[in-house]
């Protein structure tokens, strides 16, 4: 069964556009240099000196920088085409990591983070929207699901060297990150077509038709697309802790190497990410997308509720296989059910509203934590997790379960008309 859901998605990864290929290349060498915020959090505490929750709060400036831009570049993306965007935005971003390699342990350094994540921010709508208009209904998960392959390649590889250049060279954390940055931007200049004059409309469905007036008049028509965003604020919230609380555990229980094991964690999760994506896709693509999110939440319940018994390395690496399982499914879905649920001519404003929405337990998850973790101790962060992600998985779910009874509604209303 796994041979053959295998072998027929390898064929529909084959057909896709060209455009999407090169986007996947862009993304492996963009994210092999994906140094700086896998190991932010033990910088700043190790390396300039913060407490858990002045890092916690610094992390919250930085998502609310991010929220920002991304504002800015979805409306951008709308107007002026995603392919512009991508390419200034993310240009800014790695010239803000240029600096920080030589200013050691100084105080500008997170500043000039925070204005690196507005320009990333910016970058994010105008990506989803390009992607969403380059696919279609038929082949969009395999085009979100090759992307965030492409992506956990480079993570697989990325860490590690990172945690080697942390220990020795931690200036070419920066400039590594800006040298990789620099290379993906030269890929999509060069081969990637501009995608809002090219969508294409077949196999269009009625929520993917373009639309006059605001984004918020859009979502508020589309109550289960808000609903969805509103759940997936307690879905980023909990997988912000695997930067966040999760290495903080890593050091706890290795004082001494804390940042390389938490490093080979994070290829742990990307080799588990680049050998199952494909086999995960297969078993569920007859899902729909709501339904392989709300499987999501418990993979998290499970993966990160287990850290609180969690005492040795072994089991961390069993922790973190679970909850990347976890990850696939709701990374590889929750674009795919964004596109199908916006239409075309909003999608760099809706990508960056709901992200904006959904992304807030990213933003306050950190510094609520570095706060709870503070007075109760990081073991205790475990089982607040473990209720939170059980909590979502019924929410996503009964989200499914009302489409599935409006679907049946109307099919059956078109029936009898």
């Amino acid at each position: 069964m796994i041979k053959m859901a295998l072998g027929k998605d390898l064929k529909e990864y084959a057909k896709l556009p060209r455009s999407i290929i090169v986007l996947f290349f862009a993304r492996i060498v963009n994210c092999l240099g994906n140094f700086v915020f896998p190991f932010l959090t033990l910088f700043l505490t190790e390396k300039m000196g913060m407490s858990t929750n002045k890092v916690g709060s610094f992390m919250m400036m930085a998502a609310v920088a991010g929220a920002l831009g991304s504002l800015l570049g979805g409306k951008l993306a709308d107007i002026i085409g995603r392919k512009k965007v991508i390419l200034f935005f993310q240009s800014m971003a790695a010239i803000m990591l240029i600096p920080c390699g030589f200013l050691g342990s100084s105080i500008l350094i997170p500043w000039f983070l925070i204005a690196m994540q507005f320009f990333t921010g910016a970058v994010q709508p105008a990506n989803a929207a390009m992607v969403a208009d380059l696919t279609n209904n038929k082949n969009r998960q395999q085009a979100f699901s090759l992307l965030y392959l492409g992506i956990n390649i480079g993570v697989a590889i990325g860490p590690i060297i990172a945690g080697v250049l942390y220990k020795n060279y931690i200036q070419w954390i920066f400039w590594g990150d800006a040298l990789t940055t620099f290379i993906s931007i030269i890929l999509v200049a060069t081969m990637v077509k501009e995608g809002i004059h090219n969508s294409n409309h077949q196999d269009m469905n009625e929520n993917e038709k373009s639309e006059t007036g605001n984004v918020i008049s859009v979502i508020l028509k589309r109550p289960a697309l808000l609903a969805f965003s509103l759940v997936s604020i307690i879905y980023s919230f909990i997988y912000a802790q695997s930067n966040f609380s999760l290495p903080l555990q890593v050091k706890n229980i290795y004082p001494e190497e804390g940042s390389v094991l938490f490093g080979s964690l994070i290829s742990v999760n990307a080799v588990v990410v680049v050998a199952c994506t494909f086999i995960i896709i297969g078993l569920t693509r007859k899902n729909k997308p709501i339904l392989n999110i709300a499987i999501a939440g418990l993979f998290y319940a499970v993966g990160f509720g287990m850290l609180y018994f969690v005492k040795n390395y072994s089991f961390l690496i069993v922790s973190t296989i679970i909850w990347t399982i976890g990850e696939i499914l709701s990374a590889t879905n929750q674009g795919v059910y964004i596109a199908n649920n916006t239409p075309m001519s909003h999608r760099g404003r809706v990508n960056s509203v709901l992200p904006l929405i959904s992304g807030a337990g990213n933003a306050i998850g950190p510094s609520i934590m570095g706060i709870y973790i503070l007075n109760r101790g990081v073991r205790m962060a475990w089982p607040l997790v473990f209720v939170l992600a059980l909590g979502a998985t019924i929410l996503m779910y009964m989200i499914y379960l009302k489409e599935k009874k409006d679907y049946k509604i109307k099919k059956t209303s078109l029936k009898y008309n």
